[in-house]
């Protein structure tokens, strides 16, 4: 049986992680007890026994966890920021770089939640040609509160009616998901980026504005891109609106992602949408733990 071992158990990745993984009987989940969760040498112990390790740690203790790793056949999944450009790891976008990509790694980086929903609109069209890689792109992303970490979320759930107005932040253009967007699309500039946050839980919906100008096709045109780019189960193609609206919230709760695009000829609008926890984290995570088992992608996973 595989033995899973989930370092940082008790952050919200690491949370909606293990409840997802607790449902499974071909897994067996390595568990620290709370005096030692935190221990060095238990973690290193508890590393070195996993097939499989989450990281759903900070950065710094991202690093210092994959630092211990002596046993050459654990397979590492870090959710944190500190792989996603680095050479040594892959990028754990399996749409993006490929299946098989991911099986061959024993380092995944987990993508971020803004950065999965810009790359799963931007990466295809670059990939195509379609899509001018000097274009200067922006990209506008509203998340659930969930998204922040146990800190937000216990702002949010104890402020009452404080923040039912969306507030964006990011405002100095250094948000920590701007190089793996502009390094996985293969872009030179990286987009003009703002991140909102809802007072809702879970969801999350990406918007890039593209001019006509920076593209060789048309609104039809890019359509058909992303039709025969996504032919998956997780991430799909649609066209669908509720009533002309599109919600944030439309795939709260679930894995997997609906990608979409809008507009006319001259400006048009494109849509991704997902549970930030969901293909923005957890989901993906363990997508890729699928992926690395040799078992069927989904297996797990509330589509």
């Amino acid at each position: 049986m595989t033995k899973v071992f989930i370092d940082g158990s008790a952050g919200t990745t690491g949370l909606r992680i293990a409840d997802r993984l607790s449902q499974r009987k071909d897994l067996d989940l390595i568990i620290l007890s709370d005096d030692v969760r935190k221990d060095y040498n238990a973690r290193k112990d508890a590393i070195n026994s996993a097939d499989i390790v989450f990281l759903c740690l900070p950065d710094a203790a991202a690093k210092e966890a994959a630092s211990m790793v002596e046993n050459k056949s654990v397979k590492i999944i870090d959710t944190s920021t500190a792989h996603r450009t680095d050479d040594d790891w892959t990028y754990g976008f399996p749409e993006i770089v490929g299946k098989e990509k991911i099986f061959a790694s024993n380092l995944i980086a987990n993508p971020g939640c803004h950065a999965s929903g810009f790359i799963a609109l931007v990466a295809p069209l670059i990939k195509a040609g379609v899509l001018k890689k000097e274009a200067k792109l922006s990209c506008f992303s509203l998340t659930g509160y969930t998204g922040g970490g146990k800190k937000m979320i216990a702002d949010y759930e104890a402020a009452g009616k404080k923040y039912d107005a969306p507030r964006q932040y990011g405002l100095t253009q250094v948000h920590k998901h701007l190089p793996e967007m502009k390094k996985v699309c293969g872009i030179e500039y990286a987009p003009c980026f703002c991140p909102v946050v809802g007072n809702f839980p879970c969801g999350m919906e990406v918007t890039v504005p593209v001019f006509k100008e920076d593209l060789t096709i048309g609104l039809e045109g890019i359509k058909e891109v992303y039709k025969d780019f996504f032919t998956g189960k997780i991430v799909r193609f649609s066209e669908e609106t509720e009533d002309g609206f599109l919600s944030s919230g439309i795939m709260a709760g679930k894995d997997g992602m609906i990608v979409s695009a809008f507009g006319n000829e001259d400006r048009l609008l494109l849509v991704s949408r997902f549970d930030n926890l969901g293909k923005g984290a957890s989901g993906a995570a363990i997508q890729n733990m699928n992926i690395l088992l040799g078992e069927d992608e989904t297996t797990g996973l509330i589509l």
